[in-house]
């Protein structure tokens, strides 16, 4: 597929689970090539969020490129995920009210814990019966309404430490936006907090981002990080990918006895 109008550029995939993503080098040169991405790449770019994007090119069979800055960075450990820098960003994030005003545009619409569980529901209902599974949802349907929020951000909903990329200056940026949506930022935070902070360090990473630990933000947290277990799951089984679809399961073992360690009330 040509993207340039000369031949001076070496194109080779980015790799990723799309097949979209592309390198173009020519000498020294790197560019960053993605077929296909959402015009909210642009203002995810404007705001700083990731690597400056330098151009769109529209092309014969109709598909767009987008042109963004190389970074001669690297991922982000698991154990920096703790760190000032990426409490810092994700408040940004969730406070940057042009990335909901674009993604609205865009047709999303705010998630809520009904709709999430309307999808586990969905999801569920003509798999094998599971208990694990069942202890989660029933204590999704008992909270749903409790720890539903009005707060709706932009929410990235892929927080892997493998999408933060620190550049050679020291500049941080999230990365792969494809599962962005509207919701609760206690989605991100739960996702956060559960993979990569000790709880013992949930309070401090908190006042860092600027939230103080609230008891319905527990809440939030537990119950995002439930419906999302069950679903990462469910997209693991339905790609017969057994293996990985196990190690949620066990994740959902673990959290359906934290939901009745504190959250006791609702287990009853």
């Amino acid at each position: 597929m040509q993207f340039f109008d000369n031949d001076d550029w070496v194109i080779s995939s980015a790799g990723g689970v799309t097949g979209e993503a592309y390198i173009a080098q020519s000498g020294n040169e790197k560019i960053f090539l993605k077929r296909n991405s959402s015009p909210f790449l642009a203002v995810l770019s404007a705001e700083g969020i990731v690597p400056k994007l330098l151009r769109t090119k529209r092309l014969e069979n109709g598909d767009v490129v987008t042109f963004q800055k190389y970074l001669n960075g690297r991922e982000l450990k698991a154990s920096e995920m703790k760190s000032d820098k990426v409490a810092h960003l994700l408040k940004k994030i969730h406070t940057s009210e042009p990335l909901v005003f674009m993604l609205s545009r865009l047709g999303k619409t705010p998630m809520t814990t009904e709709s999430i569980l309307k999808e586990c529901h969905e999801r569920y209902k003509n798999r094998k019966k599971n208990p694990a599974v069942d202890e989660a949802m029933t204590f999704l349907k008992r909270t749903a309404g409790a720890a539903d929020s009005s707060e709706k951000v932009v929410c990235h909903s892929d927080i892997n430490h493998n999408n933060w990329i620190l550049d050679e200056d020291n500049q941080l940026y999230l990365v792969d936006w494809d599962q962005a949506v509207i919701a609760d930022p206690a989605l991100d935070l739960a996702l956060l907090l559960y993979w990569y902070i000790d709880q013992e360090q949930w309070k401090e990473w908190l006042e860092n981002y600027g939230q103080p630990l609230t008891e319905h933000l527990k809440l939030r947290m537990h119950w995002y990080m439930i419906s999302q277990t069950l679903l990462f799951m469910f997209w693991h089984q339905d790609h017969h990918q057994p293996k990985e679809a196990l190690l949620y399961e066990k994740d959902l073992l673990k959290l359906n006895q934290f939901s009745c360690r504190y959250f006791e009330s609702y287990c009853n």
